[in-house]
């Protein structure tokens, strides 16, 4: 499976093989730590509604009013301590909470990476006062949270990174293009700016040329101001404090284009924000369920930086 690169810097067997995987499966089911509620109290920019959560059974949320992290630690021995948010994608519609979620944050804990998969507030005016803000809000304490509880949980406090998928990428770089203005409460002033994002096949912008509507449209609705199309085009806020970046797109993308991350890449790019970004010429989107060993290059990328010594 070829890609671009670009950087700134029989019975027995089968049976074998299934007891192999079984096992593995186990181990990284005994990963799975806590489910952790993401407010301590009320919960912002919400208002009361009949409102159910649905999917637990095939893995794939709607309804979601009660947001959560779910807590996979690494093994002591392969601890490393850097943490990464994973946030699943669906369009703002729904959350590809097992797929891209918990499936991504057990390969993270493998390799030594605290994973906490958000289960964020899908944006909708029947449980948001402003729906625009809710899964923004969602992600800020998020990092807020695990933030302030790095010492307890064994985590670096300097390495607390946000990953993305599809619209969760969109979600996970407005963390990291919004993080001077708190969209929560923060007397503490914790820090919510992440040390590092990873989007994958993310939208990236609300403009028209580029968008995909659907994201565009559950977000900031059908007939957006042009005031909030720019706001949440994240490749118009990228400044020099934006933190490191890693991303990865198929270039057959039919879903979301691919120039979402190309024009991130170069807006990172040009105000020196360090930046790798690798292209797949084929996979369309959700290529990380048919491209096995897509997360190599990511873990090679946390390596170099620091964020997961070399053992």
């Amino acid at each position: 499976m070829k890609r671009i690169i670009l950087g700134h810097t029989r019975r027995n067997v089968r049976s074998l093989a299934a007891l192999v995987g079984w096992l593995l499966a186990s181990s990284f089911a005994a990963n799975a730590q806590e489910i952790i509620p993401l407010y301590p109290a009320a919960i912002p920019n919400s208002k009361a509604s009949g409102v159910q959560e649905t999917g637990a059974e095939s893995g794939v949320l709607k309804g979601i009013t009660k947001p959560t992290l779910e807590y996979y630690k690494p093994a002591a021995d392969k601890a490393s301590g850097a943490a990464v948010i994973v946030v699943a994608g669906g369009g703002y519609g729904v959350v590809v909470y097992k797929g891209e979620g918990i499936n991504t944050a057990k390969a993270l804990a493998e390799k030594g990476v605290a994973a906490f998969v958000l289960k964020y507030r899908l944006p909708s005016d029947a449980i948001m006062t402003d729906k625009k803000i809710g899964p923004l809000q969602d992600a800020q304490q998020a990092i807020k949270l695990v933030r302030e509880n790095a010492a307890k949980w064994g985590i670096d406090a300097t390495k607390i990174g946000i990953m993305g998928f599809s619209a969760g990428g969109h979600l996970a770089a407005t963390a990291a293009t919004h993080f001077e203005k708190a969209y929560i409460d923060n007397a503490e002033h914790t820090s919510l700016r992440p040390d590092f994002q990873i989007l994958v096949y993310p939208v990236i912008s609300m403009q028209d040329s580029l968008t995909h509507g659907g994201s565009r449209d559950n977000l900031i609705g059908k007939n957006p101001s042009s005031e909030d199309k720019d706001l949440f085009s994240n490749e118009l806020q990228v400044r020099a404090n934006t933190p490191p970046t890693y991303l990865t797109h198929a270039a057959d993308d039919k879903l979301v284009d691919v120039d979402n991350s190309i024009v991130y890449f170069e807006k990172l790019r040009r105000l020196k924000v360090p930046v790798e970004m690798h292209i797949y010429p084929k996979g369309d989107h959700g290529f990380i369920f048919r491209h096995p060993g897509w997360m190599e290059p990511l873990f090679a990328w946390l390596k170099a930086n620091d964020w997961v010594k070399n053992k």
